[in-house]
């Protein structure tokens, strides 16, 4: 798979008992243990999930590395499957997975896994982490990360990090987006945002009055700033890149690129792309 990026550790792991279907990555732990969450997903093919599991684990090394801390990169992903419930059982089997590992692996939270799924796998392993007091859901933290690096960009571009005059697509209004959202509305910027989820919409409006809502299909067509991806992967490519009217591109969602060409694409456009690892 070209995902493949001599990653030093590929599991797959099945239990047939409680359901599991999984992958674990491992890519790189030249600095330290690999660290990066756990996604619970609906995906069209095992092979679609397996080299999700490669890019986010490729991703999670290259985020620790520039954020100097001494962690590598890993990721798991669990095959949702869609007529079952995700059960307890479920994520303790994926947790003695990762208990084998003996600490090759910190995983947490990602799309899909919540704090009461990370108190299941706690008794189970203490390999997790996102700990429910001790540090708990990281979504806040993430959407501050892309604020700040919103502000750096603008800097870059307009010669002055002010949100007040400034317009923002947000695409995907979950955890992250909605705060990202919340952070640039209060400082004045105008929002417009879109998600595939209507309740997720609804409590957009009524968390920020004045946001406007579009389709998730034509949020990127829009002519603003900043285009934010904060749903899944591969919003930008051959077909999309040529369809946006913004000058930044800085969002929370993974891999982001469909491929690498696509970087080239972005810097063609004279647009200024910050990857989610930054």
């Amino acid at each position: 798979l070209p995902e493949f990026d001599g990653h030093e550790l590929v599991l797959t792991e099945t239990d047939e008992k409680s359901g599991l279907k999984a992958f674990i990555a491992i890519h790189n732990t030249n600095l330290g243990p690999a660290v990066g969450g756990t996604r619970y997903w609906i995906y069209a093919s095992e092979e679609e999930a397996l080299r999700d599991a490669l890019r986010l684990s490729r991703a999670m090394t290259y985020k620790c590395a520039l954020a100097g801390v001494p962690y590598g990169g890993g990721k798991g992903v669990i095959i949702a499957d869609p007529g079952k419930p995700k059960t307890k059982e479920l994520i303790r089997a994926y947790a003695r997975c990762i208990d084998k590992l003996q600490g090759r692996l910190y995983t947490g939270e990602d799309v899909g896994i919540d704090p009461d799924e990370v108190r299941v796998m706690l008794e189970v392993a203490p390999f997790i982490i996102g700990k429910p007091v001790v540090a708990g859901d990281p979504s806040p933290w993430a959407a501050l990360g892309v604020f700040y690096a919103i502000r750096a960009a603008l800097r870059s571009v307009f010669g002055s990090d002010g949100i007040s005059d400034r317009s923002f697509a947000v695409k995907g209004l979950g955890k992250c987006g909605l705060e990202l959202a919340r952070l640039l509305s209060e400082q004045g910027g105008e929002i417009l945002g879109a998600d595939m989820n209507q309740e997720k919409i609804e409590e957009a409006k009524e968390l920020l009055p004045k946001i406007k809502i579009v389709s998730p299909e034509e949020i990127h067509r829009q002519k603003v700033d900043v285009f934010a991806p904060c749903a899944l992967s591969g919003d930008l490519n051959s077909k999309t890149i040529p369809e946006l009217k913004c000058q930044i591109v800085c969002g929370a969602a993974n891999n982001q690129l469909t491929s690498p060409e696509d970087g080239s694409r972005l810097h063609e456009a004279a647009i200024l792309y910050i990857p989610d690892y930054l």
